[in-house]
């Protein structure tokens, strides 16, 4: 069964249950104390806005993102999918990001795709679903998930602060690549996605910066 973390207290719960299960994570919860749940729109609206904010500055994607949502009112798939390419462009986005949400938005409107079943899906079937779309990377992807959709067991294994986290408080050698990420994170199945946001505040309050989307 999907756990979602839909609420501050489902996080919790799922938080003081990682511990039980894991005793290593008693001392990174000491450190990092309890993490605050993250969320963010779902749907088309909210995998584009994560599209938007791939490798640029939060304040540049902030813009760019202000900016294409108050360009289209309702923002939805019709609209980007009925949209001239040199309007997108000119409210910042690039080429390859129209590209991205212009295939989404057919793929959407064709009923080819639907992002809300994957809310309730395993979590690595849902990832692999997701990074088989055109300009959709794995961190767009589980970032998406986590976020978006609360889904309970998504792994960030790319993220590079959950990565410094994981060996800073793991006593790790050196920070584990993508592919050691998910043996790592075994052990917390099916509540990875909620020992992501325990890593992510840990690597806050060590690294004293934010390792994670703006809420």
């Amino acid at each position: 069964m999907t756990i979602h973390l839909e609420t501050q207290s489902d996080l919790e719960e799922a938080i003081h249950t990682l511990i039980k299960r894991d005793p290593r994570l008693k001392a990174v919860f000491e450190i990092a104390g309890m993490p605050a749940l993250r969320r963010r729109e779902p749907g088309f609206a909210g995998l584009a806005h994560i599209v938007c904010g791939q490798q640029l500055s939060t304040a540049s994607a902030a813009a760019i993102w202000g900016r294409l949502s108050a360009a289209f009112d309702p923002f939805d798939h019709d609209a980007v999918r009925r949209a001239r390419t040199d309007r997108l462009g000119r409210l910042g986005l690039s080429a390859a990001k129209i590209k991205t949400l212009k295939h989404l938005a057919r793929e959407l409107g064709a009923q080819r795709l639907n992002l809300d079943v994957l809310a309730e899906e395993d979590a690595d079937a849902a990832h692999h679903t997701l990074i088989a779309l055109p300009g959709i990377g794995p961190w767009t992807a589980d970032v998406y998930l986590l976020f978006c959709l609360g889904h309970g067991d998504a792994w960030p294994a790319g993220d590079l602060a959950v990565q410094e986290a994981i060996k800073i408080g793991l006593g790790l050698p050196a920070r584990p690549t993508e592919k050691q990420m998910a043996p790592l994170a075994e052990p917390w199945r099916p509540l990875r996605g909620a020992a992501a946001h325990l890593w992510w505040s840990y690597y806050r309050a060590v690294k004293k910066r934010e390792g994670v989307l703006p809420a």
